[in-house]
């Protein structure tokens, strides 16, 4: 597939595309680049607002508005899809929420919880609210955010050695924090009738590596 020199912005090629399963359940979301790539493969078909489906030359083939998103091809002007369907493809995502620093950075607004400054990512470490030295695990339940002052201060101590407030009780997350910021900053008009139907909690995944 040959994008030409045409095509209008490279930013709309990084724009994001709600993908769904056979059962029109949304399952990921790639990008405007990606979209294109399964939808000329034959492993997806687009979607339009009227629920209908669209191989890649049946999309190419519809007339463009004003009001459409379109890039350029050598050959073509074409719609962009925000929402693709894998035509084979009918499973969901397992449930689970990714223990990763920055799952604990988004569980906690990228917060101190001791002394609840909310600062840059570079500016913030996890630290053990038990430490390790005192048997405290890697645990959803056993680590913050921390700013580098009040990780130093804490030491290899619990809260209370080190006379420090934890602001709130470390928990597992209900649902994947990551997802929930994508689909709460990043949702297209589009995607709506998908994502309604559809608790937060089934956004607790891990996502598919398409």
């Amino acid at each position: 597939m040959n994008y030409s020199a045409a095509i209008p912005t490279y930013s709309v090629l990084n724009t994001k595309v709600l993908i769904l399963n056979r059962s029109y359940l949304p399952i990921h979301v790639t990008s405007v680049r990606r979209a294109f790539i399964l939808l000329y493969q034959g492993v997806a078909r687009a979607v339009n607002d009227q629920y209908q489906t669209f191989d890649f030359e049946s999309w190419s083939d519809l007339s463009i508005s004003t009001r459409d998103e379109t890039i350029g091809l050598v050959n073509r002007i074409i719609r962009v899809p925000r929402v693709v369907l894998l035509i084979s493809y009918d499973r969901v995502p397992k449930r689970h929420v990714r223990f990763s620093r920055y799952n604990i950075y988004a569980r906690d607004n990228c917060t101190c919880q001791y002394c609840n400054r909310r600062l840059p990512r570079q500016e913030l470490n996890l630290d053990h609210v038990v430490p390790r030295s005192q048997g405290g695990a890697s645990i959803w339940e056993n680590v913050v955010c921390s700013c580098h002052e009040c990780n130093r201060r804490k030491g290899g101590r619990t809260p209370q050695q080190a006379g420090m407030l934890l602001g709130r009780k470390p928990l597992k997350p209900k649902w994947t924090p990551f997802m929930q910021e994508t689909f709460s900053l990043s949702r297209y008009k589009e995607w709506m009738p998908f994502l309604n139907t559809v608790d937060i909690s089934y956004w607790n995944t891990e996502l598919l590596d398409r």
